[in-house]
């Protein structure tokens, strides 16, 4: 324990691999002068990321699905807690070593293979940037209709929003890493005081928690309920399985392990469980105040009378949607493109590729419902991440036991050479994880699988590749 939270960070000179085309200015370790990030700016990282219409959809959809309130709740909660501990592993290469996480995979998957892990990270983060700007975008185009009433007969209104919103998020990749800490540091307390002011609206509106909370449980049996339980859980977990991967392109930039540790644990579970209750009395206030279940956040702030609130509301849901599509969903796939090709591929080409990917994978249709957003979209690509994330804990901490090469990292014909480039050990103990994480999709016997896919995939690809890493490639 004393070695995992020792407070030593590691600086490693590169100008000797400068050449090397595995490396460029964004991919390379950080220096000790450039980790400033102290446990306050990991803590509103969390709170930035947190704290946006899709936590608040969690909970709602839930409570679509059948739960009461504290079920949703706790569900939201748990899949944090249980997140939180891949998380804090896997930062620790970051915090220590100063490396993103594509490169931390090339430790695992090889310095070209890791392409493999990286990629398939990215993909998934252009879906979530896709959904967070469409989301970003109505907030943006209710905000022109408040000012402009006749903007809302406007066919294009919403395509307009959309653009500008994704023009907004552009910006900020242009600007650079750097531009995130200060945007979040300003933005979490921010956001926290307007979630709170929503949820004093529900309460008082509403005549009190007693009536919001009273809506019961729609299971029968503790098996209906188990049944729907298991997958919601997974797909609290695959909410941030993307970030518990990549979580190292932050914390290579912490001060120490303990900030990183402690401003994880303080900033993502509880933030998490306080914006979903929000959601859950605010939606459950609706019923009592407008007769009618209004899930989706934007809708309902259109509806309120006083005009200086509904602005002020909605630029707070643009501000929490830009500090976490920025965050969440740019900085790891522009590292991950880059990887690729890191002297053709910088970070804004990388974040530029991101964008316009998120736009063609149509996130209208990822949140056609609750049950296509918690149960295809989250369960579904958890099935993928959990086995990279295994492979990666079972790399770092058995494997090499918390120690790397960090020079032959950023070249070919070192250490994580492996065979031309790949570990074919770790890319088999991959595709096992995926395979048995996803086999439930096509054989109805085995659905279960499915249902636990990020648990199953991660517990798999953990133990295949510790099986078959018993002796270390040298």
């Amino acid at each position: 324990m004393n070695s995992f939270l020792s407070s030593d960070l590691i600086e490693t000179d590169l100008s000797s691999v400068d050449g090397s085309s595995l490396i460029n200015r964004d991919l390379a370790a950080t220096k000790i002068s450039q980790r400033t990030w102290g446990t306050y700016h990991i803590a509103a990282l969390w709170i930035g990321m947190s704290v946006c219409i899709p936590t608040y959809m969690l909970a709602s959809g839930l409570i679509a699905g059948g739960m009461n309130w504290w079920q949703a709740l706790l569900t939201v909660t748990l899949g944090n807690v249980i997140v939180l501990i891949p998380m804090v592993l896997n930062a620790h290469a970051g915090t220590k070593y100063g490396i993103p996480f594509p490169v931390l995979a090339r430790a695992s998957f090889g310095t070209i293979g890791s392409n493999v892990p990286a990629i398939l990270r990215a993909i998934v983060a252009c879906g979530w940037f896709g959904i967070q700007t469409w989301i970003g975008g109505q907030a943006f185009n209710s905000m022109i209709i408040l000012h402009l009433p006749e903007w809302a007969v406007f066919e294009w209104g919403s395509a307009v929003g959309f653009l500008i919103f994704w023009g907004m998020n552009v910006y900020f990749i242009v600007k650079g890493t750097e531009s995130i800490k200060w945007l979040e540091a300003l933005a979490a307390p921010f956001l926290l005081v307007m979630g709170i002011a929503l949820l004093g609206w529900a309460y008082v509106e509403g005549g009190g928690f007693g009536p919001i909370l009273s809506q019961p449980s729609k299971f029968e049996t503790a098996g209906d309920f188990w049944n729907f339980f298991i997958p919601s859980l997974t797909g609290m977990v695959g909410f941030w399985a993307t970030l518990s991967l990549n979580i190292p392109d932050f914390t290579r930039y912490a001060k120490s392990q303990r900030a990183q540790i402690v401003g994880q644990a303080i900033g993502l579970p509880p933030t998490m469980a306080l914006f979903s209750f929000i959601g859950v009395a605010v939606t459950s206030a609706t019923v009592i105040v407008f007769g009618e279940a209004i899930w989706d956040p934007v809708v309902l702030l259109s509806k309120f009378e006083n005009p200086i609130i509904i602005f002020l509301s909605l630029l707070s849901l643009v501000v929490a949607t830009l500090t976490t599509n920025i965050a969440a969903n740019v900085v790891s796939p522009a590292n991950d493109f880059a990887n690729l090709a890191p002297k053709r591929v910088s970070f804004v080409r990388g974040g530029l590729i991101t964008a316009v990917l998120g736009i063609a994978m149509m996130p209208w249709k990822l949140l056609s419902d609750y049950g296509t957003y918690i149960f295809g979209w989250l369960v579904g690509y958890s099935g993928f991440l959990g086995p990279i994330a295994g492979i990666l804990i079972a790399d770092y901490f058995i494997t090499r036991k918390q120690s790397l090469n960090v020079k032959d990292l950023y070249i070919r014909g070192g250490e994580y050479e492996y065979s031309k480039g790949f570990n074919m050990k770790a890319v088999l103990a991959l595709a096992a994880g995926v395979f048995a994480a996803l086999i439930g999709l096509l054989v109805e016997e085995v659905r279960f699988l499915y249902d636990y896919a990020w648990f199953v995939g991660f517990a798999v690809a953990f133990v295949s590749y510790v099986v078959a890493m018993k002796k270390p490639h040298q």
